[in-house]
Protein backbone atom coordinates (compact mmCIF):
# COMPACT_ATOMS: atom_id res chain seq x y z
CA UNK A 1 0.00 0.00 0.00
CA UNK A 2 1.61 3.20 -0.91
CA UNK A 3 2.30 5.47 1.57
CA UNK A 4 0.14 8.52 1.95
CA UNK A 5 1.52 12.53 1.21
CA UNK A 6 1.25 14.71 4.50
CA UNK A 7 -0.89 17.11 1.94
CA UNK A 8 -3.25 14.64 1.88
CA UNK A 9 -4.03 14.77 5.05
CA UNK A 10 -4.56 18.35 5.50
CA UNK A 11 -7.66 19.91 7.01
CA UNK A 12 -9.43 22.45 4.85
CA UNK A 13 -10.78 24.32 7.51
CA UNK A 14 -7.76 24.42 9.30
CA UNK A 15 -5.81 25.27 6.21
CA UNK A 16 -8.31 28.28 5.45
CA UNK A 17 -7.86 29.55 9.85
CA UNK A 18 -4.39 29.88 9.41
CA UNK A 19 -4.41 31.60 5.89
CA UNK A 20 -6.93 34.39 7.72
CA UNK A 21 -4.19 34.60 10.59
CA UNK A 22 -1.59 34.72 8.38
CA UNK A 23 -3.17 38.04 6.60
CA UNK A 24 -2.24 40.16 9.68
CA UNK A 25 1.44 40.50 9.04
CA UNK A 26 3.63 43.78 8.71
CA UNK A 27 1.61 46.57 8.73
CA UNK A 28 -1.48 45.36 8.48
CA UNK A 29 -3.07 45.18 11.62
CA UNK A 30 -6.72 45.29 10.78
CA UNK A 31 -9.10 43.33 8.13
CA UNK A 32 -12.97 43.57 7.28
CA UNK A 33 -14.65 40.26 6.53
CA UNK A 34 -15.26 41.89 3.14
CA UNK A 35 -11.59 42.61 2.62
CA UNK A 36 -10.85 39.31 3.68
CA UNK A 37 -12.82 37.31 1.67
CA UNK A 38 -11.48 39.03 -1.13
CA UNK A 39 -8.00 38.03 -0.33
CA UNK A 40 -8.95 34.41 0.91
CA UNK A 41 -11.22 33.62 -2.23
CA UNK A 42 -13.88 32.54 0.33
CA UNK A 43 -17.64 33.32 0.68
CA UNK A 44 -18.40 36.07 3.61
CA UNK A 45 -19.97 33.32 5.67
CA UNK A 46 -17.04 31.07 5.80
CA UNK A 47 -14.86 34.10 6.65
CA UNK A 48 -17.63 34.75 9.17
CA UNK A 49 -17.51 31.34 10.63
CA UNK A 50 -13.92 31.11 11.16
CA UNK A 51 -13.47 34.54 12.81
CA UNK A 52 -16.06 33.94 15.44
CA UNK A 53 -13.91 30.76 15.88
CA UNK A 54 -10.73 32.15 15.94
CA UNK A 55 -12.50 35.10 18.31
CA UNK A 56 -14.37 32.29 20.80
CA UNK A 57 -10.78 31.08 21.23
CA UNK A 58 -8.93 34.60 21.35
CA UNK A 59 -6.35 34.08 18.42
CA UNK A 60 -8.95 36.93 16.98
CA UNK A 61 -10.52 39.95 18.35
CA UNK A 62 -13.03 42.37 17.18
CA UNK A 63 -12.54 46.31 17.03
CA UNK A 64 -15.74 47.74 18.17
CA UNK A 65 -15.16 51.14 17.15
CA UNK A 66 -14.43 49.98 13.50
CA UNK A 67 -15.52 46.59 13.46
CA UNK A 68 -13.49 44.80 12.18
CA UNK A 69 -10.65 42.34 13.04
CA UNK A 70 -7.47 42.19 14.46
CA UNK A 71 -5.14 39.45 15.99
CA UNK A 72 -5.83 38.91 19.68
CA UNK A 73 -3.88 37.68 22.43
CA UNK A 74 -3.46 34.71 22.07
CA UNK A 75 -1.37 34.62 19.21
CA UNK A 76 1.06 36.52 21.17
CA UNK A 77 0.94 34.20 23.97
CA UNK A 78 1.70 31.49 21.75
CA UNK A 79 4.62 33.43 20.27
CA UNK A 80 5.78 34.15 23.60
CA UNK A 81 6.31 30.71 24.91
CA UNK A 82 7.92 29.86 21.49
CA UNK A 83 10.54 32.57 22.09
CA UNK A 84 11.19 31.45 25.48
CA UNK A 85 11.08 27.32 24.72
CA UNK A 86 13.73 28.54 22.36
CA UNK A 87 15.55 30.70 24.48
CA UNK A 88 15.65 28.15 27.14
CA UNK A 89 16.95 25.33 24.84
CA UNK A 90 19.61 27.60 23.61
CA UNK A 91 20.79 28.90 26.62
CA UNK A 92 20.60 25.37 28.44
CA UNK A 93 22.32 23.40 25.92
CA UNK A 94 26.16 24.47 27.02
CA UNK A 95 25.35 24.18 30.61
CA UNK A 96 23.96 20.57 30.20
CA UNK A 97 27.10 19.71 28.54
CA UNK A 98 29.17 20.97 30.72
CA UNK A 99 27.08 19.24 33.64
CA UNK A 100 27.85 15.93 31.61
CA UNK A 101 31.36 16.20 31.50
CA UNK A 102 31.43 16.60 35.66
CA UNK A 103 29.22 13.89 36.21
CA UNK A 104 29.32 11.86 33.08
CA UNK A 105 25.05 11.74 33.64
CA UNK A 106 22.62 12.09 31.37
CA UNK A 107 21.41 15.53 31.71
CA UNK A 108 17.73 16.83 31.04
CA UNK A 109 15.82 20.16 31.05
CA UNK A 110 12.08 20.07 30.80
CA UNK A 111 9.32 22.77 30.67
CA UNK A 112 5.67 21.90 32.58
CA UNK A 113 2.77 22.07 30.95
CA UNK A 114 -0.86 20.94 32.41
CA UNK A 115 0.73 19.20 35.27
CA UNK A 116 2.87 17.25 33.42
CA UNK A 117 6.73 17.85 32.68
CA UNK A 118 7.78 17.86 28.94
CA UNK A 119 11.73 17.10 28.02
CA UNK A 120 12.96 19.60 25.98
CA UNK A 121 16.79 18.53 25.23
CA UNK A 122 18.99 16.44 27.09
CA UNK A 123 22.43 15.14 26.81
CA UNK A 124 23.39 11.60 27.34
CA UNK A 125 26.32 10.64 29.59
CA UNK A 126 29.30 8.10 27.63
CA UNK A 127 28.65 5.27 30.29
CA UNK A 128 27.55 1.95 29.09
CA UNK A 129 24.02 1.49 31.81
CA UNK A 130 22.25 4.94 31.28
CA UNK A 131 18.65 6.32 31.17
CA UNK A 132 16.81 5.65 27.82
CA UNK A 133 16.35 9.56 26.37
CA UNK A 134 12.92 11.05 26.89
CA UNK A 135 12.86 14.04 24.55
CA UNK A 136 9.11 15.26 23.64
CA UNK A 137 7.85 12.87 26.80
CA UNK A 138 4.84 13.96 28.69
CA UNK A 139 4.84 12.16 31.85
CA UNK A 140 3.37 13.07 35.53
CA UNK A 141 5.17 16.45 37.24
CA UNK A 142 4.20 14.45 41.08
CA UNK A 143 6.48 11.40 40.68
CA UNK A 144 9.64 13.35 38.79
CA UNK A 145 11.96 15.50 39.88
CA UNK A 146 11.83 18.05 37.06
CA UNK A 147 7.86 18.11 37.82
CA UNK A 148 7.88 18.41 41.70
CA UNK A 149 10.66 21.11 41.55
CA UNK A 150 8.04 23.27 39.28
CA UNK A 151 5.04 22.27 40.88
CA UNK A 152 6.51 23.11 44.64
CA UNK A 153 5.97 26.52 43.59
CA UNK A 154 2.35 26.96 42.69
CA UNK A 155 -0.30 28.48 45.33
CA UNK A 156 -2.32 25.26 47.50
CA UNK A 157 -5.27 26.34 45.23
CA UNK A 158 -3.27 25.35 41.95
CA UNK A 159 -2.44 22.44 43.00
CA UNK A 160 -5.74 21.18 44.33
CA UNK A 161 -6.99 22.35 40.69
CA UNK A 162 -4.96 20.10 39.30
CA UNK A 163 -4.41 17.05 42.19
CA UNK A 164 -7.08 14.22 41.21
CA UNK A 165 -9.72 13.63 44.43
CA UNK A 166 -8.83 9.74 44.08
CA UNK A 167 -5.48 8.45 44.78
CA UNK A 168 -2.39 9.21 42.64
CA UNK A 169 -1.39 7.03 40.50
CA UNK A 170 1.35 4.14 41.66
CA UNK A 171 3.91 3.59 39.50
CA UNK A 172 6.32 2.07 41.93
CA UNK A 173 6.92 1.26 45.43
CA UNK A 174 8.37 4.69 46.20
CA UNK A 175 5.85 6.45 44.27
CA UNK A 176 3.91 8.92 47.03
CA UNK A 177 0.27 8.37 46.21
CA UNK A 178 -0.79 10.49 49.07
CA UNK A 179 -2.17 13.89 48.36
CA UNK A 180 -1.31 15.32 52.04
CA UNK A 181 2.12 13.47 52.13
CA UNK A 182 3.10 14.85 48.31
CA UNK A 183 1.87 18.46 49.50
CA UNK A 184 4.32 18.14 52.83
CA UNK A 185 7.27 17.17 50.41
CA UNK A 186 6.33 20.08 47.81
CA UNK A 187 6.74 21.98 50.70
CA UNK A 188 10.35 20.86 51.51
CA UNK A 189 11.24 21.08 48.05
CA UNK A 190 10.35 24.79 47.75
CA UNK A 191 12.11 25.61 50.99
CA UNK A 192 15.74 23.60 49.56
CA UNK A 193 15.43 24.77 46.17
CA UNK A 194 15.78 21.34 44.98
CA UNK A 195 13.75 17.96 44.03
CA UNK A 196 14.72 14.16 43.84
CA UNK A 197 12.96 11.85 42.43
CA UNK A 198 14.01 8.32 44.39
CA UNK A 199 12.53 5.73 41.75
CA UNK A 200 9.37 7.16 42.12
CA UNK A 201 8.80 6.66 38.17
CA UNK A 202 10.67 3.97 37.09
CA UNK A 203 12.49 1.96 39.38
CA UNK A 204 16.43 1.80 39.23
CA UNK A 205 16.15 5.18 38.00
CA UNK A 206 16.77 8.51 40.42
CA UNK A 207 16.83 12.28 38.86
CA UNK A 208 18.23 14.87 41.16
CA UNK A 209 16.56 18.20 39.57
CA UNK A 210 16.67 22.09 40.33
CA UNK A 211 14.11 25.11 38.91
CA UNK A 212 15.03 27.40 36.42
CA UNK A 213 13.58 31.29 36.28
CA UNK A 214 13.73 34.03 34.07
CA UNK A 215 14.01 37.52 34.14
CA UNK A 216 10.65 37.93 35.60
CA UNK A 217 11.84 35.48 38.48
CA UNK A 218 8.55 33.28 37.59
CA UNK A 219 9.71 29.33 36.72
CA UNK A 220 10.08 28.39 33.54
CA UNK A 221 11.15 25.15 33.86
CA UNK A 222 13.74 22.76 35.28
CA UNK A 223 17.24 21.46 34.96
CA UNK A 224 17.83 17.43 35.69
CA UNK A 225 20.44 14.85 36.32
CA UNK A 226 19.52 11.73 36.09
CA UNK A 227 21.04 7.87 36.32
CA UNK A 228 20.70 4.87 37.69
CA UNK A 229 20.02 4.64 41.32
CA UNK A 230 23.16 2.16 41.73
CA UNK A 231 25.52 5.28 40.90
CA UNK A 232 22.99 7.67 42.87
CA UNK A 233 24.13 6.82 46.24
CA UNK A 234 22.85 9.46 49.17
CA UNK A 235 26.07 10.78 49.64
CA UNK A 236 26.81 11.44 46.04
CA UNK A 237 23.46 12.79 45.84
CA UNK A 238 24.53 15.29 48.41
CA UNK A 239 27.82 16.20 47.78
CA UNK A 240 28.17 16.64 44.28
CA UNK A 241 24.73 16.33 42.41
CA UNK A 242 22.49 18.59 44.22
CA UNK A 243 25.32 21.48 44.02
CA UNK A 244 25.77 20.74 40.39
CA UNK A 245 21.44 20.75 39.51
CA UNK A 246 21.44 23.86 41.87
CA UNK A 247 24.62 25.33 40.21
CA UNK A 248 23.58 24.76 36.41
CA UNK A 249 19.84 26.01 37.28
CA UNK A 250 21.18 29.26 38.11
CA UNK A 251 23.50 29.72 35.42
CA UNK A 252 20.91 29.11 33.41
CA UNK A 253 18.35 31.52 35.12
CA UNK A 254 21.13 34.04 35.13
CA UNK A 255 21.16 33.80 31.28
CA UNK A 256 17.88 34.00 30.90
CA UNK A 257 17.64 37.57 32.44
CA UNK A 258 16.77 36.25 36.56
CA UNK A 259 18.54 38.32 39.01
CA UNK A 260 18.55 37.36 43.00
Amino acid sequence: MAKKEKSEYLIQAVSHALDLLEQFHDDVDELGVTELSKRLKLHKNNVFRLLATLESRGYIEQNKVTENYRLGLKTLELGQTFIKQMGLLRQSKPVLEEMVKISNETTYVAVLKDFHIIYLDCIETSKTVRVVPRVGSRLPAYCTAAGKVQIAYMSSEEIDHYLPSRDLQKFTANTITDREELKNQLAQIMEQGYAIDNEELDEGVKCVSAPIRDYTRRIIGAVSISGPSMRFSDDRINRELIPLAVRAAEEISSKLGYQK
